[in-house]
């Protein structure tokens, strides 16, 4: 897909307004466009976005702090549309992205082209509590990744994040809720997957991927679905808790890092490979209070790649386990402060080491996630030993 399409389908959607009505305000924060037809067969909203980035680091040297790295970039411009098609019942969401980072990795198995496609997903309500959804969008993993990038209280996510979340795949979804009485509230999430990740036109190269997450709200839903929003910008009058854990299974995955990394491929295909990742997550918010935990753990049957006759090709899975806290304090005034642990202990066929990182970080939420000022900085360690510093300053815009 070409930019000029997407161009073009932003603006068919502006004019597209001499057919519609208008059904709720258009203030800022609620979409750019939103409107539903006359005949409410159908709604569209369209709420584009950008986020600026500013990031300076200095890397030992084993003696000081020196050769300093800096950049800006648009972290991210997105154009995302979502609403209903023919019944409410029938949802969809689609979300592209514009910026160098979102549409990089070209490459043999997308054809050569952009990654512009993020989310393409229809999300039918079929029966009672039971959703069936169909397409490309996030599978239920750790809720950091599932948590949108609009709504982060820091610049950017975890190393966690970085190196053991599932991200996107295409294919199947089925969601379900159970109301256990009039607050406790338990969430099933079920995926079946391509498993090579998103955009990946060649078909399926390995095995399949199967997913399956539980969350459990002993307290209740949190206000405006805050237990997928970094921050008690809602200043919960009551304590909301949200646990869940996730088991994602990529059969004969033929990836570094199951539906993500590098393909390890060998003189005669590829290397497959079974992949097991777990997470154990838990959000928690209480009157301006917020608090995030997560645990990761990946392995693989065979995680070094090798030849038939044996020979290593280079290409290991990454195996171990990371830890994520993630505490913050919303003040009157709507600065918040935020403070984050992570670290991550690679097995020792991965031979990466083990990596801490300490972030200290300040956000003011001028107009909620929808417009926000955000700094922080960050100490890394590799194996005990000072490693970078980085400080780092971003802008987020949100129609």
């Amino acid at each position: 897909m070409k930019l000029y399409y997407i161009l073009v389908l932003a603006f068919l959607a502006t004019i597209s307004t001499s057919n519609a009505q208008e059904i709720s305000d258009t203030k800022f924060g609620k979409g750019l466009i939103n409107f539903v037809a006359k005949d409410s067969s159908f709604s569209i909203k369209f709420a584009p976005r950008i986020q600026f980035r500013a990031n300076s680091a200095w890397f030992h040297d084993g003696d000081k702090y020196s050769d300093q790295v800096e950049n800006f970039l648009i972290r991210r411009a997105r154009l995302k549309f979502s609403g209903f098609a023919y019944s409410p019942k029938l949802k969809y969401k689609i979300e592209l992205g514009l910026s160098n980072r979102d549409i990089a990795g070209a490459n043999e198995f997308n054809n050569n082209t952009p990654n512009y496609i993020l989310d393409a997903v229809i999300m039918w309500n079929f029966y009672e509590n039971f959703e069936l959804w169909v397409g490309q969008t996030k599978l239920p993993g750790n809720i950091e990744r599932v948590v949108s990038s609009a709504n982060l209280q820091l610049i950017d996510r975890s190393i966690l994040n970085s190196k053991f979340n599932i991200d996107r795949d295409i294919g199947f979804q089925v969601r379900h809720h159970i109301n256990l009485n009039d607050r406790f509230v338990v969430r099933e999430k079920f995926a079946f997957s391509q498993g090579e990740g998103r955009n990946v036109v060649t078909g399926n190269l390995g095995g399949h991927q199967y997913t399956g997450r539980l969350e459990f709200l002993p307290f209740g839903l949190f206000q405006s679905k805050g237990d997928y929003k970094q921050g008690d910008l809602k200043r919960e009058p009551k304590p909301k808790l949200m646990i869940g854990a996730t088991y994602n299974f990529n059969n004969d995955a033929v990836r570094t890092r199951s539906g993500k990394g590098s393909y390890m491929i060998t003189e005669n295909g590829y290397h497959q490979t079974d992949i097991t990742t777990i997470f154990v997550d838990g959000m928690f918010k209480y009157k301006g209070l917020s608090f995030m935990g997560e645990y990761a753990n990946r392995e693989a049957n065979t995680p070094i790649a090798v030849e038939d006759d044996g020979t290593p090709t280079g290409d290991v899975v990454l195996e171990g386990d990371s830890f994520n806290f993630q505490g913050s304090y919303l003040l009157k005034n709507n600065y918040e402060f935020t403070g984050r642990y992570s670290k991550i202990s690679y097995y020792e066929v991965t031979n990466a080491g083990n990596i801490d990182q300490y972030t200290m970080g300040i956000s003011k939420y001028i107009v909620g996630h929808k417009l926000k000022v955000q700094t922080d900085f960050t100490y890394s360690e590799k194996n005990s030993e000072k490693d970078f510093i980085m400080w780092r300053l971003g802008f987020d815009l949100h129609f």
